[in-house]
């Protein structure tokens, strides 16, 4: 993979931004399965929104180092926060990464390997467009977390039957079936992953970036759903589970089940 130039402001903590070429990569790197802690989502809308606004940048690619893309929130934080503070500070933080990929000012490419869980769902539903690696897969177990939310993002990548089975059941899906509906455009070995995100990412950034700013925009305003307000519907019903215990509950059976 190329070596990129780093810009002094896009260091955050688990978050690093390269741009070179009129290509910014945002990466994110939360070890051992990117669960991002709430600074770490505000930090993502930051690093996204400020990609977006350099007038070099003509596009973006959203990639992560280790294991997966994202796993979601961080539930370990939840559970040692008093109250309901990481709660929302997780829903804000969800609530303006999600925007953030979404209303970036140049076309955002995921760069998907590994687990998509929750959030990750949410970043990459979010994008114009999604690559994935062989070993992808989507997910939204939000149900067994005692959560609920981003099946606003999974509707832009999976039928809405489908979208209802894998929330109800929690069980995740290939890249390769998405690659059928059109919402992953190809699936590549994951040694090609960055590769061939830099390869679209430079044919975008080859062209008008003033037409291609302005049609991002066209292609936002005549989205049949608005994506901040259904997902911010979905969010009600989280706190509500988390009122009435079931959400703190289930959290706690996943932090003290077998996969910890």
């Amino acid at each position: 993979m190329m070596k990129l130039a780093t810009r002094d402001w896009s260091r955050q903590l688990g978050i690093d931004v390269h741009i070179a070429g009129g290509v910014a990569e945002v990466v994110m790197d939360f070890p051992p399965v990117n669960a991002l802690p709430v600074q770490g989502w505000l930090d993502l809308a930051d690093a996204m929104t400020r990609a977006g606004q350099d007038p070099q940048v003509r596009a973006v690619i959203l990639a992560a180092e280790g294991r997966g893309f994202c796993a979601g929130v961080d539930i370990k934080e939840m559970q040692r926060t008093p109250g309901f503070t990481a709660l929302v500070g997780a829903n804000r933080g969800c609530f303006a990464a999600f925007a953030a990929v979404y209303e970036c000012a140049a076309p955002v490419i995921a760069a998907v390997h590994g687990f998509c869980l929750g959030g990750g769902v949410g970043l990459a539903g979010s994008a114009d467009i999604v690559i994935a690696a062989q070993d992808a897969t989507f997910g939204l177990p939000e149900v067994d977390r005692g959560a609920l939310g981003a099946a606003t993002h999974l509707a832009r990548l999976v039928p809405q039957q489908l979208v209802r089975a894998m929330v109800y059941t929690c069980d995740p899906v290939p890249a390769h079936d998405l690659v059928k509906y059109g919402t992953v455009l190809d699936v590549v070995p994951n040694e090609e992953l960055r590769d061939r995100a830099h390869e679209l990412a430079a044919r975008i950034a080859a062209k008008n970036p003033e037409t291609v700013r302005l049609a991002k925009q066209s292609l936002n305003g005549i989205d049949p759903v608005d994506i901040r307000r259904s997902y911010r519907y979905e969010q009600g019903f989280t706190f509500e589970l988390n009122l009435t215990g079931v959400s703190d509950e289930a959290r706690q059976a996943f932090m003290d089940g077998p996969r910890q």
